[in-house]
């Protein structure tokens, strides 16, 4: 089967070397073997977010005989690999974009969407107990230059003001005594509710609870043929054995097979992301910084970059992955982004990398999250596309899937989610549009250096 990446980021039965998965804890996850023929009344194929908090629901809330799939261990796609920022977001365009192209009402019914999905993961993780070690209470986006500080001053009036998020302006003096000082902070932009998060455990927690509840889960049970009988009964074949549901949940989001089901072929472009996490800083390395910032921060490259300080006092910082996915494209990635955190922080040039891996991000051909079932098989449900706010859009996604198979009735959804959207043209050539994309904003981040 041809895969969009190189098969190195498809390798389902390696665990990635991730700060993540080092500090996971060894609390034990209930799996079932799939052997030969079994059946239930909802399969989900893709145990991430998505998937799991829809068997949590279904199982706890309405009884349901669920099964998830997944192909490698539970976290091991994108659930378990990203930076563990749980803020508003979910799209690929924002604030007056949005608006423009949808309307004030539907977007401030998207955004209200996100407020309930960032205090659903705290919801959740107190009601069944997750340790998912919270830590901040905000975003912080941090311009890299004056003009892009100009830029958010004006992303403020849209938030704050037509939108009805809380949101502030931060100055550079006053970003420099606060929060950090670096070689690119020209003012900052201030939003709530946002937190971070140890998303691995986060994930495998989501996964205890929906087996404590019910659910019954199988890991390393990749779908690798999917069925319609006449009977309307799904058939999923996996290496191990054969699902057989009357209903399907499809929540594989960025590591999608889109072979699988027709309907979903070229409608997302998973985009590689990249993180590096450093050796825990002392506090007078910190000091030399002035870092006092306890947020998950993002900055306005084009190129964006996303970082925070971990509990241990290791920086966390990520940005945009090789194009390909090959080994050697990694090595060299990696490389890149070291040298970026240098550039910003050149105190902290050279210091000690102590993990490294990478992951997908997964964009839709409308830039925003899909969400629904098939108009010509309703019993094939789909949640993805979240654009790197996964942590709470797929949780949110996941409950409102299972709502709806649990009722019976469609659940209120924003408009902006609703149904699978638009495909991406020139299907194969997705790559090659997205490294020229890639090229140039790099160029202008690299311009706009020069510029300072």
């Amino acid at each position: 089967m041809k895969r969009l990446y190189d098969d190195n980021l498809y390798r389902f039965d390696q665990h990635q070397p991730s700060y993540w998965e080092a500090t996971a804890g060894d609390v034990p996850i209930p799996t079932d073997v799939l052997q030969g023929t079994e059946s239930c009344d909802v399969a989900i194929i893709g145990g991430g977010y998505t998937g799991l908090s829809a068997a949590l629901h279904l199982a706890r809330d309405y009884d349901v005989d669920v099964r998830v799939l997944e192909a490698g261990h539970f976290g091991w796609g994108a659930s378990g690999r990203n930076g563990g920022f749980c803020g508003v977001g979910g799209t690929g365009v924002h604030g007056e974009a949005l608006i423009r192209r949808f309307g004030v009402d539907d977007a401030k019914d998207y955004y209200r969407s996100q407020y309930d999905a960032v205090e659903l993961v705290r919801r959740i993780a107190e009601e069944e107990s997750i340790d998912i070690q919270p830590c901040g209470s905000a975003e912080v986006q941090v311009a890299h230059s004056p003009d892009a500080f100009a830029r958010l001053q004006e992303d403020h009036k849209v938030f704050a003001g037509i939108l009805g998020m809380e949101s502030k302006v931060i100055g550079p003096d006053e970003f420099r005594e606060r929060y950090y000082d670096s070689t690119e902070q020209f003012g900052a932009l201030f939003s709530r509710p946002n937190f971070g998060l140890h998303p691995l455990r986060y994930c495998r927690g989501l996964a205890g609870a929906a087996a404590r509840h019910g659910a019954i889960l199988h890991e390393r049970a990749e779908v690798l043929d999917w069925v319609r009988r006449d009977d309307g009964s799904h058939h999923l074949l996996t290496a191990g054995g054969v699902l057989n549901a009357r209903r399907v949940v499809f929540a594989t989001n960025g590591f999608m097979p889109e072979h699988l089901n027709t309907e979903f072929h070229a409608r997302t472009l998973p985009i590689i992301s990249a993180i590096v996490v450093t050796r825990p800083l002392s506090t007078k390395e910190l000091a030399r910084h002035n870092w006092c910032n306890e947020h998950t921060t993002i900055n306005t490259r084009r190129v964006m970059n996303y970082f925070r300080l971990l509990p241990d006092n290791r920086l966390l910082f990520g940005g945009r992955g090789h194009s390909k996915g090959h080994a050697e494209g990694e090595r060299q990635n990696y490389d890149q982004i070291i040298a970026t955190l240098g550039q910003i922080w050149p105190e902290w040039s050279g210091i000690d990398v102590e993990y490294r891996w990478h992951g997908l991000i997964c964009y839709t051909g409308s830039l925003c999250p899909s969400i629904g079932h098939l108009e010509e098989d309703p019993s094939v449900f789909f949640g993805f596309g979240y654009h790197g706010n996964g942590v709470n859009t797929a949780s949110w996604t996941g409950k409102k899937l299972a709502d709806w198979i649990g009722t019976g009735s469609s659940p209120e959804l924003p408009a902006i989610v609703k149904g699978l959207g638009r495909r991406f043209p020139f299907a194969r050539l997705r790559l090659k549009y997205l490294q020229l994309g890639i090229a140039i904003a790099q160029w202008l981040d690299q311009r706009d250096r020069k510029g300072i």
